[in-house]
């Protein structure tokens, strides 16, 4: 009989944001798939596992998704328990839809265990909500990295608090859409790179100067547009002065 997989999120990148449930059942996993996003330190929660690398990292070249499928469904058939570890949460961009259905067609059992979407956590480290009462009661998740058949899609919706996934080298087009469909130049923006590791940079602009771009940044990338993002009035901003995108945006 083939064995058990979990889709776990990791979390967005610290060890001690994964899940109890998570930690544990990679405490007891056989072999382990994860993404490059998984930092070292939560693969120390699995030192008796064997690891097997499967990122998925944009521009560069990386594992195919049908290629990762059939590693799963093998992976299953020589262990009891399968871990397919990824960054975030799995079920938001997590591109768990085609891993689950590789393996539902294979006959073989899979649970999810949620994780902490970057989403929640950057705005943790900004400390600013992503709701905020008279000012935003809407968000919306989206990216701009879809599918080859999907390239000329218009993925931006209508929210008031706007989160962008993998927003590097997209900022800019994001930018300029939001200025064509009449929003503020001044609407706030903060930017954030490797949220909750200890080479986390968090920036405040606005659209029009996310116009100009964000630079070459050294991890991912989340860009968090609206209103809810305006500073408060006493509100420490906390924003290092340092690190790749800082660098880039004080030039």
């Amino acid at each position: 009989m083939p064995g058990k997989v979990y889709l776990i999120g990791a979390g967005p990148g610290a060890q001690d944001l994964i899940t109890v449930r998570g930690a544990r059942l990679l405490a007891q996993a056989d072999i382990v798939l994860h993404d490059a996003l998984v930092t070292p330190e939560m693969l120390e929660l699995c030192p008796q596992a064997e690891k097997i690398p499967v990122g998925k990292r944009s521009g560069q070249r990386s594992v195919a998704q049908q290629v990762i499928n059939q590693q799963l469904v093998a992976a299953a058939q020589r262990a009891g328990l399968v871990v397919r570890l990824k960054g975030g949460d799995p079920m938001l961009f997590g591109r768990a839809d085609e891993e689950l259905r590789a393996l539902e067609q294979a006959g073989i059992d899979a649970d999810i265990v949620p994780g902490i979407t970057t989403a929640l956590a950057a705005a943790a480290a900004s400390k600013q909500p992503l709701t905020k009462r008279g000012v935003a009661r809407s968000v919306a998740f989206f990216t701009s990295s879809t599918a080859p058949e999907h390239a000329d899609h218009d993925a931006i919706p209508e929210t008031d608090t706007l989160i962008q996934y993998m927003g590097g080298r997209e900022a800019i087009a994001t930018a300029e859409r939001l200025l064509a469909h009449g929003h503020a130049p001044d609407k706030p923006v903060v930017v954030i790179e490797n949220v909750s590791r200890a080479d986390q940079r968090i920036h405040r602009i606005d659209i029009a100067r996310l116009t100009q771009g964000l630079g070459t940044p050294h991890g991912p990338v989340l860009v968090m547009i609206g209103e809810a993002m305006r500073p408060r009035p006493h509100q420490p901003l906390n924003t290092e002065s340092s690190g790749p995108i800082a660098a880039q945006l004080r030039a």
